[in-house]
């Protein structure tokens, strides 16, 4: 079969079309045939090799998180699925496998496809919903009557970012270009503010929370927008030891590295008196039911900004790490 097979870290050219063997399923997991597949800021991160220090690769491993497609086979023990349904999944972060006509996940990380959406929509879903989620409902503890702003709200966790916060209650404010501020208002921000043209910090303040998706002078920003106690979660900062031993299961030398260097970052978090946390989201199979349940009933929806072929999937990538796409980056098989 077709893999996009990271070969080593590098540049772009350490990604690479190829043929790979076809997997198995083992107990406890569904082989699926990949419909289509999202691409994600991560994944070229970890091309760099951006993430060595705390997730470990056999390589060359064939790339990609994120995936919709049908089940195609079952491993022994194998309850909730059977061949021919309909499913997306953000696969596990240390085998990967998406970017492929078939890959194996763990049954557990496996949710049921929305029936309103086709899979290329799908496939964009379970990294950025995920994220969003897990960021909102377990990370800031977001209830009705709070004060949220997410940086970068147009972008594929933004999209989906602001439309829960909304759902849950918040008032939101964003960070988005001209381009893209009459995108993010009609998910549900009420603040947008054009990025290009004033800094975030100078017209927001007394949030009870806040999203950073860019990192950065944005995630040192975020924490004087914040009411004194609240906290900052981010996707694009620095680790933190707590995640060394929480979300890496790595021991005292890596969370020495990640104390080194966040130490500005918690200084900056310390002298505004609020918090600082990454989030290291986790994969999982309950949560994109969730997920899938908010899209059925239209209280949710992805945003797609471009779908190409497989065979297109580096000018996929060249594309994503421009910036620019609003919304999510996908490629079909």
């Amino acid at each position: 079969m077709q893999g996009f097979v990271l070969t080593r870290y590098g540049n772009a050219i350490a990604m690479e079309l190829r043929e790979v063997p076809e997997p198995t399923a083992g107990a406890g997991e569904v082989l699926v045939r990949v419909r289509a597949a999202g691409l994600n800021p991560i994944d070229y991160k970890v091309r760099q090799g951006a993430m060595r220090l705390v997730q470990r690769l056999d390589l060359p491993q064939v790339a990609g998180s994120e995936l919709s497609g049908e089940v195609e086979a079952v491993g022994a023990g194998v309850t909730r699925f059977a061949v021919g349904d309909r499913v997306f999944a953000r696969v596990d972060k240390k085998k990967l496998g998406a970017y492929a006509n078939y890959a194996v996940v763990d049954e557990s990380l496996v949710g049921r496809m929305p029936e309103s959406l086709d899979f290329a929509d799908a496939a964009g879903l379970p990294l950025a919903g995920l994220t969003a989620l897990q960021a909102l409902r377990d990370e800031l503890g977001v209830t009705a009557g709070d004060r949220v702003f997410i940086s970068g709200g147009a972008g594929g966790v933004g999209t989906l970012a602001i439309q829960l916060a909304a759902r849950m209650g918040a008032e939101v404010a964003t960070t988005a270009s001209s381009r893209g501020a009459e995108l993010v208002r009609s998910l549900g921000a009420t603040t947008v503010v054009d990025y290009r043209k004033e800094k975030f910090k100078d017209v927001l303040s007394d949030y009870d929370g806040a999203f950073d998706l860019t990192g950065g002078d944005d995630l040192l920003d975020s924490f004087a927008v914040l009411k004194r106690g609240a906290k900052t979660v981010s996707i694009a900062g620095p680790p933190t030891p707590a995640n060394a031993r929480a979300d890496f299961d790595a021991g005292p030398p890596v969370a020495a590295a990640l104390w080194l260097a966040g130490a500005k970052v918690r200084r900056r978090a310390r002298k505004e008196g609020v918090g600082y946390r990454f989030l290291f989201m986790h994969p999982s199979g309950a949560d994109l039911d969730l997920l899938a349940g908010l899209v059925d009933k239209g209280e949710l929806r992805p945003v797609t900004d471009r779908v190409l072929p497989f065979a297109r999937i580096a000018d996929a990538f060249a594309y994503l790490e421009q910036g620019h796409a609003k919304g999510k980056v996908v490629v079909e098989m």
